[in-house]
């Protein structure tokens, strides 16, 4: 056989895999669409046959509004949103008792949710919609109340992936999320390209995608509203046994939050490392690029690079003051609320926090009402924090107060009040600037740096 023959029978033969791909469109399995009956158990057969059968598409057609309640996606499946399909959450919080955390029940429950599963899509024009503030208490200018809650609270997060392997996410549009919006768990090779992550920006705990204990993930051209963090690393203590969070590269990004815009921390208990940010850009966000350890495990080899941002101040309802840059490492305050037991290591109700070292700040260009920040409980935790060619705008943008910098969640004094400065270094090691600029617009500077036992 020749060897354009073969090369030509190989093309063949991936043209029919690609056909042979099986479509199961939920309405064959019972779903209504009708935007108000539950098609959960419709979809969910419809997900069981598919993967059970050696996988395929489970399309969602287009023009319908599919409600549901809880619905696992398992392995080798899918999940495909026609143009103008609707997947929404029922807001009826008594059918949502899968915990995200699983003992720890008092932070949410699942919606969408895999877990120990592989070859997992979710691709498509539609849109997965999370139907938040149906879930909310009263409005109130700044955010939407909490309802009160003990140690059970309803609210479903969106897309909780646990333990995914070759996990793509692709185009789909997602929003209103009640809680958390993505989350990924100990998933290895994540691909999230191209979505709109599009949510409420006054719902607390809004996060849009959170790598917990996840390895190769690339996330690029996404477009992110949230209200709290837009993308977070970290390591909950839940998921311990699922080891550290790295490689991880994110790009080609827009993103907006009321709180921190791309965050590390505040949960770590064990390493955060090899991660690229890079190519993006941030507004209107309550701070730029966070770190924000809080316990035991490390932060290290990070770098932000090529990113345009620009904060504002807003209320303490979300954490931040306007920092462009923050990189911190404070012990977490002492353990008195409701999933306290879940915060510290076992047994324990104090907790200290581990080292945050060479981390690369390159091209960041800024535009806010308050400085930089770096600060640790001791010299030596925070270290080797390198800022070239950082170029900082200071100027009004709010009636809020400047010269607050936010310590949150830790021991002791939770802001320090000062003075703006474009640099404000409060106990850390080897802090390198080179080219770094700060420019004043009708605010009230106190000089490019300030360092206090530095």
């Amino acid at each position: 056989m020749s060897i354009k023959k073969f090369i030509f029978l190989i093309l063949l033969l991936n043209v029919a895999n690609a056909v042979s791909a099986k479509d199961y469109n939920i309405m064959d399995f019972g779903a209504k669409g009708n935007g108000i009956s539950d098609d959960a158990l419709s979809i969910q057969k419809a997900i069981d046959a598919c993967s059970s059968e050696g996988g395929g598409i489970v399309v969602f057609p287009s023009g319908r509004n599919f409600v549901s309640g809880p619905v696992e996606i398992k392995s080798n499946v899918t999940v495909y949103l026609s143009p103008n399909a609707v997947w929404k959450a029922n807001p009826d919080e008594s059918i949502y008792h899968l915990s995200v955390f699983g003992k720890n029940r008092g932070e949410g429950m699942m919606w969408i949710y895999a877990d120990h599963a592989e070859n997992i899509s979710i691709i498509g024009k539609g849109t997965i919609d999370g139907n938040g503030v149906a879930f909310m208490g009263r409005e109130r200018s700044d955010s939407y109340e909490l309802k009160p809650v003990t140690t059970f609270d309803p609210r479903p997060h969106v897309l909780t992936l646990k333990d995914v392997k070759n996990l793509t996410i692709r185009d789909v549009t997602i929003r209103e999320g009640a809680y958390w919006t993505v989350h990924l768990i100990g998933c290895e090779k994540v691909t999230i390209e191209g979505i709109n992550l599009l949510n409420n920006l006054k719902i607390r705990n809004g996060d849009g995608i959170d790598i917990d204990h996840s390895r190769q993930v690339r996330i690029s051209d996404c477009y992110i509203t949230s209200g709290d963090d837009a993308i977070c690393l970290k390591n909950r203590r839940e998921f311990q046994e699922f080891g550290p969070c790295k490689n991880i590269v994110v790009n080609n990004c827009v993103l907006t939050s009321r709180s921190c815009a791309i965050k590390i921390g505040s949960e770590n208990v064990d390493s955060i490392s090899n991660v690229l940010f890079s190519n993006c850009i941030i507004k209107g966000s309550n701070r730029g690029l966070g770190i924000q350890n809080r316990d035991e495990g490390t932060v290290t080899h990070v770098v932000f690079s090529n990113i345009i941002l620009e904060c504002q101040l807003w209320s303490d309802v979300w954490w931040g003051k306007a920092e462009p840059i923050y990189v911190t490492s404070y012990p977490r305050a002492n353990g008195n609320n409701k999933d306290a037991g879940w915060r510290y290591p076992e047994g324990q109700n104090i907790s200290h926090c581990g080292e945050v070292s060479y981390i690369y700040f390159n091209g960041i260009y800024a535009t806010s009402e308050n400085g930089c920040y770096i600060g640790g409980d001791i010299p030596q935790k925070v270290n080797h924090i390198y800022l070239n060619n950082v170029y900082l705008t200071l100027r009004p943008i709010t009636s809020y107060k400047g010269g607050v910098y936010d310590k949150r969640p830790c021991k002791g004094v939770k802001f320090i009040r000062d003075q703006v400065y474009g640099l404000y270094v409060n106990k850390a090691s080897d802090v390198i600037t080179r080219n770094f600029h700060v420019e004043a617009r009708g605010i009230n500077f106190g000089g490019n740096e300030k360092r206090v036992s530095f």
